[in-house]
């Protein structure tokens, strides 16, 4: 393909409360065995995009790991790969990246000595499949300076933690609002992006000067006028998972089948780091309902309409409803978890009653454990 990829992995929400204590919301786990940038860099993959740069920032130890080989995804090449950049200091630069604009700018050498004439740019906490060979045909059939990837909400969706955006009957966007308190509009910019490589080393370069750091608000409103802004509709399923229902929200959808279908079945396939783990345990007396059950676990007890993710213990006559357990949690005998999202390596003690009565509980038990 002729495009380069960059996926913005660097942020921090503060909706997503304790989740986003000990990992980069990038680094989330998401349907038992993934982590919520692999869908990105899956679609970077499956779109024979051969180079492809993640800019990190907060809480990165957890998501370097997991990008510490990246043979996973089909980078591990001669030419090309996949390359990490964190926030350097240097002689003429002490900051932290101070926005998405600002995080480009400070890798401008990287697109600076690259050959590929587009860029396609993503964040690294969409959940979705998408071929960007099918949006670059269409930036280029439109003549467009920047094509926006949005989709359509459904009606009573809460749209005031994304960009809001409306088009003409050509698709050209004439309004874009970021992050409104109200809107009229249900179209959503899903944070991806195409330019032409040279137009956007312009447009950060000029922001740099200006003092600009945000891409939204300094690149594509600020331009919105002058520059030809399309929209590429997304029709399949598409999830952002920036806040704690969000997450959860996500999760359980993995358990609708068609959903299953779309990622796991349907070709091309996401990619994710692999752990040599064994199949999950359901000894006697278990009894399992609509669930995703990762590698590494032994059930004991009653899990219904739940997403257990790798290594997770279940205790004898535990019952867990409607919850997500994160990786390698322990759950004690007659632990009773509904409604919540447990963080991982928690030891949950036994005889413990959690359950989110007003919204999505998130529990986390300040212990420090070394084995199961």
């Amino acid at each position: 393909m002729r495009a380069l990829g960059i996926i913005l992995a660097g942020g921090n929400s503060n909706k997503m409360r304790e989740l986003s204590n000990k990992r980069a919301i990038a680094a989330m786990p998401v349907a038992g065995s993934y982590r919520s940038i692999d869908f990105s860099l899956s679609n970077m993959s499956n779109s024979h995009i051969q180079k492809v740069a993640v800019l990190t920032q907060y809480n990165a130890r957890s998501l370097n790991e997991h990008l510490s080989s990246s043979k996973w995804w089909d980078f591990g090449r001669k030419q090309g790969g996949l390359y990490v950049f964190t926030p350097t200091i240097t002689s003429d630069n002490s900051w932290w990246y101070r926005g998405t604009a600002d995080a480009i700018y400070q890798n401008l050498n990287f697109l600076k000595s690259s050959h590929e004439p587009y860029v396609v740019i993503a964040s690294g906490d969409g959940v979705y499949k998408l071929d960007y060979n099918k949006v670059l045909e269409y930036h280029i059939q439109k003549r467009a300076d920047v094509t926006v990837v949005c989709k359509d909400c459904t009606p009573g969706t809460d749209v005031s933690r994304f960009g809001v955006l409306k088009m003409n009957e050509d698709h050209r966007i004439e309004e874009f609002e970021e992050k409104p308190m109200a809107s009229t509009s249900n179209t959503i910019s899903t944070g991806i992006y195409v330019i032409r490589r040279r137009q956007l080393i312009e447009m950060i370069e000029r922001c740099a000067q200006e003092e600009r750091h945000d891409f939204v608000n300094d690149v594509l409103i600020r331009y919105k006028n002058m520059k030809r802004i399309y929209g590429y509709k997304l029709d399949s399923y598409w999830s952002n998972i920036s806040t704690v229902e969000s997450y959860y929200e996500t999760n359980m959808d993995f358990l609708k089948p068609e959903v299953r279908k779309h990622f796991f079945d349907d070709a091309p396939g996401i990619y994710s780091k692999i752990d040599d783990l064994p199949p999950a345990k359901y000894n006697p007396g278990s009894q399992v309902k609509n669930s995703l059950v990762a590698s590494g676990c032994i059930i004991n007890g009653q899990v219904e309409n739940s997403v257990l993710f790798k290594k997770v213990y279940v205790g004898n006559n535990c019952v867990i409803k409607n919850s997500i357990i994160l990786n390698e949690v322990y759950l004690g005998d007659n632990t009773h978890i509904e409604n919540c999202v447990v963080e991982s390596r928690d030891t949950v003690r036994a005889n413990s009653y959690h359950c989110g009565e007003d919204g999505i509980k998130v529990v986390v038990e300040n212990n420090a454990r070394y084995v199961i």
